[in-house]
C-alpha cells in the first residue's frame, strides 16, 4: 500500500511545514470570531468539527499510555475556541439571515420533528448530561491524578536512580525515564487545567441557545414582521439545530477526556482492555444467562427478546469457558515443559561474569540503602562515582550493593572482581566522632577505628553529637563513613579497576570531540592494552588522568621513538607537570627529600629489567638501610608539619617507586622532569647509604 496517499499522505509531505499550518489554522480561528461567513461555509466548518471531535475520541481510546497524546490539553483549548467561534458564527447567520445552512437546519428538524419543546429537552439532556456528570468526573479524576503524581515523583525519581546503580539502566535510559516522569507531571497538571476548558464550553452552550431564542423572536417579530408562531418555529428550530451540531462535538470532546484520564497504568488500548477483562470470567455471563432467562419467564415480559439475549449470553458464556480450559492446559503443559527443562544440564555461564566493583552490606546496615527508611546510600554511592570521574578522572561502572546474610549485622566489605578487598564496621543511629588534637575521646563513645585511614574514632549516639562537636571533635554519620571509605578505595585501586574495556569506553568519548589524536595513536602506533598499562600506571600512584587529551598526545608522540611501557609512562607524567606540581606543592612550593649522586648512581647500577619493568637489584641490607633513612627523612619532615616527596631523576624514578612499593607506599616519588617550570623547591634532607 502507498504510504503517501490521501489526507495522509498530504499531511506527510506537509512535514516541514506543520509549525506553519497549524499557527496559521488556529490564527484563522480566531478571525473566525469577528469574519461573518456563508451559510455553505458554515456547513463545511462544523462538518470539520464534528470530524476533528471524532478523532479526538477514538484516539484516546486507542493510545496505550497518556503521554502517547501528551498534546491533548493544548489541543483541548483550540477545539474548545472553535467550537464557540462556530457558535459566535452561527448565532451571527440565525439572527442576521435565519439561515444557518444545511447542517444546522437538518439536525434542528431531525430532532424536532414538529414539536419544539422534544427537542429543546433532547438539548438540555445532553448539555446536562457533559456539564454535571462527565465533565465534572474527569475534571476530579485530572485533579486527583496530577496532585498523585506530583507527591509520587520524588519516590520514582529515587527508584530510578536506584535502578541505573545497581546498573539495571543506562544512563541514557534513565535520563529517558527521567524525561518521561516530568513530562507525566506536566501533563496530568495541564489536564487539571484543561479541564474546565470543556465545563465552561458547557455553560457557555446554555447562555447562547437563550440567547438565540429570545434574540431571534425579537429580531422576527419586531424586524422581519413575522407573526409569532413563524418566528418561535424558524427561530427555534435553528437554535436546537446549532445547539445540538456544536453539543455533540463537545459530547465526544469531553468523553476522550475522561478516558484519557481515567486510563491509568493501562497495556493495550480501551477496545482491548474492555473486551478483556469484561470476558475474563465465563462464570458471570453464565449466571447473566439464567438471570435473563429467569426474568423473561415473568408475565408481561417481551419473552423472545429475554430468551434471545439469554441464548447469546450462555453461548458466549460456554465458547469462553472452552477458551479458559484450552488456556488453562496450555499453562500446565508450558509447566511441565520448564520443569523438564530445569532437569538438563544447568546453563553456567552465567557465573562468569564477575563485577569489577560490589558493596556488601549485613543486614543491620540495609536501612541505609532503605529509601523507605530514610536511606540515602544508593544517591551517595551516584555521588562517588561522579566524584571519582571528577577528581581522577576514571571511569566507575555502577557500583552494585548486595545485602549478605553471612556478614556480622554491622559489617560491610568491598570486593574488586568478586575478591573481599576491604571491611568495614558502621553502627546504624550512632555518628562516628574522630579527634584530631589527641586520642581523648567523647564522654559515653564506644572506641573504634575509623576504617579509611585506621585513626581512633568513637561511635556516639544522636544525643550526644552537638556536644562531640562543640568539644572539638569531627562527627560524621554512618553512611558518610561507608561512602568515604569506598572514595578512598576506589582511589587506591583505581588501576585495577582501569581496565580495557573502560579504556576503550574512555577513548570512544575523547574521539567525540577530538577524533584526530586518537585516531593516530589507536591503534596505528599503540595498541588499546598498551594504552590501559600506562593510564594504570598513572592512576597507580595517585595521578588524576582527567586531561585524557594530553595524555594521548604524549603517548602519540613518544610511541614513534618507543612503545616500552616505562618510557611511555614517563612521557605521560612529564605531559601532566603543572597536574603533578600541583598535586604535591603548597603554596607554590614543594617540599622535597633527594638522594645524594652517589646513592642515584648506585641505584642506576643496580637497575635490572624484569617482566614487570626495571627494577634496581640490591642486597637485602642495602635496601633495609635505605627503607631505614627515607623513614627518618620523611618522619622528620613531618613533625615540622610538612609532607615530602622523594625527588630523583628521570631515570632512576620508576624503578626506586618499584623498590618503595611495599616499605614506603603512601610517599610519592617525583622526577625533576615532572615538575612545572617556575616551582618553588625545599629541599629538607638528601639521603645516601654512607
Amino acid at each position: 500500500m502507498p504510504s503517501n496517499t490521501g489526507l495522509l499522505g498530504a499531511l506527510r509531505r506537509l512535514t516541514p511545514y506543520n509549525d506553519i499550518l497549524v499557527a496559521a489554522l488556529v490564527l484563522g480561528v480566531v478571525m473566525l470570531i469577528v469574519v461573518p461567513v456563508s451559510p455553505l461555509v458554515m456547513d463545511f466548518l462544523l462538518i470539520v468539527s464534528l470530524s476533528v471531535s471524532m478523532v479526538i475520541l477514538l484516539t484516546t481510546m486507542f493510545v496505550t499510555r497518556s503521554l502517547d497524546f501528551s498534546v491533548f490539553p493544548s489541543l483541548l483549548l483550540v477545539v474548545t475556541l472553535f467550537r464557540l467561534a462556530l457558535n459566535i458564527s452561527s448565532t451571527r447567520l440565525i439572527l442576521g439571515r435565519a439561515d444557518a445552512g444545511h447542517v444546522i437546519a437538518t439536525f434542528g428538524s431531525f430532532v424536532v420533528r414538529g414539536n419544539y419543546i422534544v427537542g429543546f429537552v433532547i438539548f438540555l439532556i445532553i448539555t446536562i448530561i457533559q456539564f454535571i456528570v462527565i465533565t465534572n468526573g474527569a475534571q476530579r479524576v485530572a485533579e486527583v491524578a496530577a496532585r498523585f503524581t506530583l507527591d509520587a515523583m520524588p519516590g520514582k525519581q529515587m527508584s530510578i536512580d536506584a535502578d541505573l546503580n545497581a546498573g539495571l539502566l543506562t544512563e541514557d535510559e534513565a535520563r529517558a525515564r527521567r524525561r518521561d516522569l516530568q513530562r507525566e507531571a506536566d501533563f496530568y497538571g495541564a489536564m487539571d487545567g484543561a479541564s474546565k476548558f470543556v465545563r465552561g464550553d458547557a455553560i457557555a452552550g446554555l447562555i447562547i441557545t437563550a440567547i438565540n431564542i429570545v434574540g431571534g423572536l425579537a429580531i422576527g417579530m419586531w424586524q422581519l414582521k413575522m407573526p409569532f408562531m413563524e418566528a418561535l418555529q424558524t427561530y427555534t428550530r435553528l437554535t436546537i439545530g446549532d445547539g445540538l451540531v456544536t453539543q455533540l462535538p463537545a459530547l465526544m470532546v469531553s468523553t476522550g477526556t475522561g478516558i484519557l484520564v481515567t486510563r491509568s497504568g493501562t497495556l493495550d488500548s480501551f477496545g482491548q482492555e474492555v473486551i478483556g477483562q469484561l470476558t475474563g470470567f465465563p462464570r458471570i455471563a453464565g449466571l447473566v444467562a439464567a438471570i435473563l432467562f429467569l426474568l423473561g419467564l415473568l408475565p408481561g415480559m417481551p419473552h423472545l427478546a429475554f430468551f434471545i439475549m439469554a441464548g447469546g449470553v450462555g453461548y458466549a458464556a460456554y465458547a469462553l469457558a472452552g477458551e479458559e480450559r484450552a488456556r488453562t492446559l496450555r499453562q500446565q503443559e508450558a509447566a511441565a515443559t520448564r520443569q523438564a527443562a530445569q532437569r538438563q544440564p544447568e546453563n553456567v555461564l552465567g557465573f562468569f561474569q564477575v563485577d569489577p566493583l560490589e558493596v556488601e552490606i549485613g543486614y543491620g546496615l540495609i536501612p541505609l540503602a532503605d529509601e523507605a527508611e530514610g536511606g540515602d546510600l544508593l544517591d551517595r554511592l551516584a555521588a562517588v562515582r561522579r566524584q571519582c570521574a571528577t577528581e581522577m578522572g576514571i571511569y566507575v561502572r555502577p557500583i552494585r550493593i548486595r545485602d549478605n546474610l553471612q556478614l556480622p549485622p554491622n559489617s560491610y566489605t568491598f570486593k574488586l572482581r568478586g575478591v573481599e578487598a576491604a571491611r568495614g564496621e558502621l553502627q546504624p543511629g550512632y555518628f562516628l566522632a574522630m579527634n584530631p588534637a589527641g586520642n581523648e575521646g567523647p564522654p559515653g563513645g564506644l572506641a573504634t577505628r575509623e576504617p579509611t585511614f585506621g585513626l581512633p574514632a568513637w561511635w556516639v549516639p544522636e544525643s550526644g553529637r552537638q556536644e562531640a562537636e562543640l568539644a572539638g571533635f569531627t562527627v560524621v554519620d554512618a553512611a558518610s563513613v561507608l561512602v568515604t571509605h569506598l572514595t578512598e578505595f576506589i582511589k587506591a585501586h583505581a588501576a585495577e579497576l582501569m581496565g580495557r574495556q573502560e579504556t576503550r569506553e574512555l577513548l570512544d568519548k575523547i574521539k567525540e570531540g577530538n577524533p584526530a589524536v586518537v585516531e593516530e595513536l589507536v591503534p596505528e602506533l599503540l595498541t588499546v592494552g598498551e594504552v590501559q598499562r600506562v593510564l594504570g600506571g598513572l592512576l597507580q600512584e595517585q595521578v588524576p588522568i582527567r586531561d585524557l587529551v594530553s595524555i594521548l598526545e604524549a603517548l602519540a608522540d613518544a610511541a614513534r621513538t618507543s612503545r616500552e611501557s616505562d618510557y611511555l609512562l614517563g612521557a605521560a607524567r612529564q605531559a601532566l607537570s603543572r597536574t603533578i606540581s600541583r598535586q604535591y606543592a603548597r603554596e607554590g612550593k614543594l617540599t622535597a627529600i633527594t638522594l645524594h649522586p652517589e646513592l642515584e648512581q648506585k641505584l642506576a647500577d643496580a637497575i635490572q629489567p624484569t617482566s614487570q619493568g626495571n627494577f634496581p637489584a640490591l642486597a637485602p641490607e642495602v635496601a633495609r638501610e635505605l627503607f631505614s633513612r627515607l623513614a627518618r627523612a620523611v618522619e622528620k619532615a613531618a613533625l615540622g608539619g610538612v609532607q615530602p616527596v622523594i625527588l630523583t631523576s628521570a631515570r632512576i624514578r620508576l624503578p626506586l617507586r618499584r623498590l618503595l612499593q611495599r616499605a614506603l607506599p603512601h610517599i610519592p616519588v617525583l622526577a625533576y622532569n615532572e615538575l612545572e617550570p617556575g616551582l618553588e623547591i625545599e629541599a629538607v634532607e638528601a639521603v645516601n647509604l654512607v
